[in-house]
């Protein structure tokens, strides 16, 4: 039997171990040297694993006495994990997969923002719920979601299955850190047995006059005061649109020069850091001018308590004349890498600045140092080039779209050949 010298001195090793005290109850020793109580029991004919909680917070006595509790509960024929669950089944959803979804789609609403909570439910709604949602969530095997995510891949849905896989993966991820079960049957799933999803290129601008031309007309825009502002400001901060369009003002920091986006809104879940040049810096101060009353730096102008969507900026885009194969808003984005790798400035600060995702262990050490002051050097000599080529772009005042003026000018770079 344990004592609490001997689970205070537990170390970790390089693989989770564990060791057992008596009447199912263990301690478990993870290789980040957490300990955590485990209690071993059947139920239904069924081995089942159930955290009691962390050590030191629940001592030893307190484990003993919780795994006494569960041994009470399955004497009345109880499931110590859902008491109101008897031996018969009644109230099966509260073990399903459907009630482990809601519970942990519940754990995460705080971090998730109300629009990838909606869409997280609707795919869930779509491809999950109606085939596993009712099975017991510890009977659900690799097998049977295998069949399932085939099932999204023979329609060509690639895009959805990557989605849907990463919604069953936190499901039982979540399962199993809540001791409901002990494998996570989409976890081990070999990955070369489904299609990759074809590299999207975004359509974007990258030569130096007909960005110069874009940027003109960018500010020809007529539309809300928040639309017009996030339009200008797009070029110059290597945001993704949804970043953007749902900027808040806690993220702005104007003493320090800084836009700090909040990890739960950043697809790296990390907090990213953009500095401000002068210009973004002018365009951000002047729009603070005006009182909305919202957290958001670009309000709706019908709901201050709403951002204005990525289609806005879509719309605005495509009023110009820019279509879909010239220009999209993900297209600010490559126009700055692409420029700035031509340029010559490190790819690893640009790629930091873009927050993608680190992948070796070089590119984890930049994340950790930031590299703040390379990037923000970086950032206004970009937002100068820009305002430098907006002032030597070929005059188009005969024109009334982007694409007809860039039509113009590729027609009159012939015509020097």
């Amino acid at each position: 039997m344990l004592n609490d010298t001997l689970v205070r001195n537990y170390r970790p090793k390089d693989k989770l171990y564990r060791v057992s005290d008596s009447r199912g109850l263990c301690i478990e020793i993870n290789p980040n040297g957490s300990k955590l109580w485990r209690h071993r029991y059947r139920f239904n004919y069924k081995a089942t694993m159930m955290s009691l909680g962390a050590y030191p917070e629940v001592s030893l006595l307190d484990a003993r006495q919780a795994r006494d509790r569960n041994k009470q509960l399955l004497k009345q024929g109880l499931n110590p994990k859902f008491p109101k669950t008897n031996i018969n089944g009644d109230n099966p959803d509260e073990i399903s997969f459907k009630g482990m979804f809601l519970n942990w789609i519940n754990n995460k609403k705080d971090e998730w923002t109300p629009g990838y909570s909606e869409d997280t439910l609707q795919r869930a709604n779509s491809y999950l719920l109606p085939t596993i949602g009712k099975m017991p969530i510890d009977e659900i095997s690799s097998s049977d979601m295998l069949k399932l995510f085939l099932k999204i891949q023979d329609k060509g849905l690639l895009d959805t299955l990557q989605k849907v896989k990463g919604i069953a993966n936190g499901v039982f991820s979540h399962s199993v850190g809540m001791g409901i079960i002990t494998v996570n049957p989409v976890r081990d799933l070999p990955n070369d047995i489904f299609k990759k999803k074809p590299i999207k290129h975004h359509a974007t601008i990258t030569d130096p006059q007909e960005i110069g031309l874009l940027l003109n007309m960018l500010d020809k825009h007529i539309g809300s005061d928040e639309v017009n502002a996030a339009l200008k400001i797009a070029p110059h901060v290597f945001l993704r649109p949804g970043e953007l369009t749902g900027l808040l003002w806690s993220e702005v920091d104007f003493h320090a020069r800084l836009i700090r986006i909040n990890a739960n809104r950043m697809k790296t879940k990390k907090v990213h850091l953009v500095p401000m040049s002068t210009q973004v810096l002018a365009t951000l101060k002047n729009l603070s001018q005006i009182d909305t009353g919202s957290d958001y730096v670009f309000p709706t102008p019908r709901n201050r308590n709403a951002s204005i969507t990525t289609n806005a900026l879509l719309v605005a885009i495509r009023s110009l004349g820019i279509d879909k194969f010239t220009f999209t808003t993900h297209g600010f984005r490559s126009m700055a890498s692409t420029r700035l790798n031509e340029l010559g400035y490190r790819a690893d600060i640009i790629e930091l600045q873009l927050a993608h995702t680190q992948s070796n262990t070089v590119r984890v050490v930049y994340n950790r140092n930031e590299h703040l002051e390379e990037r923000r050097t970086m950032m206004q000599d970009w937002s100068d080039y820009l305002t430098t080529l907006k002032g030597i772009a070929p005059s188009t005042s005969n024109s009334n779209s982007v694409n007809e003026s860039m039509e113009q000018y590729r027609k009159s770079k012939r015509k020097t050949f």
